[in-house]
């Protein structure tokens, strides 16, 4: 099949909110634009599912600063964030989320036609501004698509698999990948490619990732030679619904609500804990992510979790008018699927909801490669070792303001016949993975391969590390490299989905090992990172570095950074 072969000023590769936005600011710096995604545009990926808040010093609560939200949101990293990118960060929050307001996201208001802020635990101001109900991430994926679709100057590229950044001279000159639909090979020359596709938390047994969040991003820039930071620096959201099971809910939908009304944690033995371990108060909710999810594991390791391995949660002290004002129509869906918040708890547990490591960036977005840039989930610097609530989409939309803009003033000359060269060679790379000497392997290996792969994942490097566990799950994602070397798919007819999984294996594979290897190395508890048998934490905060040699395989180092980063 004929190659589809473009040319571009800015590529930009995955379409959540990072991505859209990088499109929408480079457009709006004279650039012509394509933006692609393995998805739908808008679809895809983290922002769509989110449901809470976006955290903004917009002062319209109470008075509020970016400095003030600066020092928040560096005091809730653990000291592992970099100021630089904080700072970038909470200095453009009120203008992009304004800017997303004029898209048509209609930001709750107060009675006084002020916008509601809600206060979130880790920060010192009520400054989280939402969408009611559970539809903060689906209305603000809706506004920026809205912002984009009729802009003349940004091409819409939808289920397109980019499988290499091409670099000449040093420069990031393109990309190559093909078209899921119909497998044909996609080639594109770009003066400046900006990576958008999120997160990782698909490689864990249990996580509230959309299934195509598989850390391709992360795999693509470190083979452009790019660097990537604290690689073992998995957020798990605490309070994710464990049982009974739901249908038609998101998993990790409470948090809103205890926002609202302060439901309770409680042990298997109906104790509420949280106050033993971080001094919350009954029917408060002000312990950070990492705090809460460490206290439920504890609780369950000392034999007083729930019969399904968790915590309950309780809103059975809330007067029944007031669930019902809070939980609007989401009563009603639980209601009728068994559970009256009135009479019973829910049984909740973490799971894997953000990657806090990520590629190096400067305030520009740059990564050390000229030419290619990166934005949202994708970067290191901005979370350390705990992200605060409200700080994601923040971060998915500033940073992608900054990334459009950068690549839009700053880019170079495409290079059509890098980008050709590079095609040729990866379509044979592509031929030799997909289709090695057939074996007794066939296509239905791929989905148990990948469930392996979780559960090693999960099991060994998990909410809770060992040295042994480390090891263990070392060894496993090591020999399962092989296993997937032999797995031999059937060429595609209409749909290449098998190849585009076998893909997403391998970048899963890789990224494990990444996690594991920084996990091993960080020989402390900080943040979302705990060893059980290394529970101090170090007197001065190292990042973990990890690039990839000429072999692909990952070398790493540490990198001391100072106390008050």
């Amino acid at each position: 099949m004929e190659t589809l072969r473009l040319e571009t000023d800015v590529l930009i590769v995955g379409a959540g909110a990072a991505g859209m936005m990088a499109a929408r600011a480079a457009s709006d710096e004279g650039a012509e634009v394509i933006l692609t995604d393995k998805s739908l545009i808008g679809r895809g990926g983290a922002t769509i599912l989110a449901q809470m808040t976006v955290a903004v010093a917009l002062g319209e609560a109470e008075p509020d600063s970016p400095d003030i939200h600066f020092e928040d949101t560096m005091a809730g990293s653990r000291g592992l964030a970099d100021p630089a990118i904080v700072r970038a960060i909470v200095e453009r929050g009120p203008e992009v989320i304004l800017e997303a307001e004029r898209y048509g996201v209609k930001w709750a208001r107060t009675p006084d036609g002020k916008r509601s802020q809600a206060f979130a635990p880790g920060h010192s101001r009520a400054r989280c501004v939402y969408v009611d109900i559970l539809n903060t991430g689906g209305a603000t994926s809706n506004g920026l698509k809205k912002a984009i679709w009729k802009d003349g100057k940004i091409k819409r590229l939808k289920n397109v698999m980019i499988t290499r950044i091409v670099v000449e001279g040093g420069r990031a000159v393109g990309a190559i990948g093909f078209e899921m639909e119909d497998f044909r090979p996609v080639s594109i020359a770009a003066g400046a490619v900006i990576l958008a596709t999120g997160g990782l938390t698909e490689i864990y047994e249990r996580n509230s990732a959309s299934a195509n969040m598989t850390g391709d991003g992360f795999i693509l820039a470190a083979e452009a030679g790019a660097e990537l930071r604290d690689m073992e620096m998995v957020q798990f959201f605490p309070i994710a619904h464990l049982f009974p099971p739901l249908v038609g809910i998101d998993p990790i939908m409470w948090d809103p609500f205890r926002y609202k009304l302060g439901g309770r944690l409680l042990n298997g033995l109906h104790e509420e804990f949280m106050d033993k371990y971080n001094g919350e108060v009954a029917g408060k909710y002000t312990a950070a992510r990492d705090q809460t999810t460490l206290a439920i594991f504890r609780e369950v390791e000392a034999g007083r979790g729930t019969p399904h391995g968790g915590a309950y949660l309780d809103f059975r002290m809330v007067p029944e008018d007031k669930l019902k004002e809070a939980f609007g129509p989401v009563i009603d869906l639980l209601r009728n699927q068994g559970v009256d918040l009135t009479r019973d708890m829910v049984e909740v547990a973490p799971m894997a909801h953000f990657m806090l490591g990520g590629v190096r960036v400067d305030d520009g977005m740059r990564t050390r490669v000229p030419g290619l840039l990166a934005a949202g989930e994708l970067i290191y610097g901005m979370h350390g070792a705990n992200r605060l609530s409200g700080n994601a989409i923040t971060e998915a939309l500033a940073t992608g303001r900054i990334a459009g803009e950068t690549a839009a003033r700053e880019r170079g000359a495409a290079d059509p016949a890098a980008v050709e060269r590079a095609a040729e060679e990866e379509r044979q790379r592509l031929e030799s993975f997909w289709h090695p000497i057939p074996t007794d392997r066939d296509t239905a290996s791929l989905q148990a391969f990948k469930r392996k792969l979780q559960r090693t994942m999960w099991k060994g490097a998990g909410p809770l590390r060992t040295e042994q566990g480390l090891s263990a799950a070392l060894e496993e994602i090591r020999a399962l490299r092989g296993e997937l070397r032999e797995i031999s798919l059937a060429r595609p007819g209409k749909f290449a989905l098998t190849l585009v999984e076998k893909l997403e294996a391998a970048n899963l594979l890789k990224i494990g090992e990444a996690i594991i290897l920084g996990a091993m190395e960080r020989r402390e508890t900080r943040g979302a990172h705990v060893r059980l048998d290394w529970e101090e934490t170090l007197d001065t905060p190292v990042s973990s570095q990890l690039t990839l040699d000429k072999a692909g395989e990952w070398q790493l180092t540490t990198v001391p950074l100072s106390v008050k980063a």
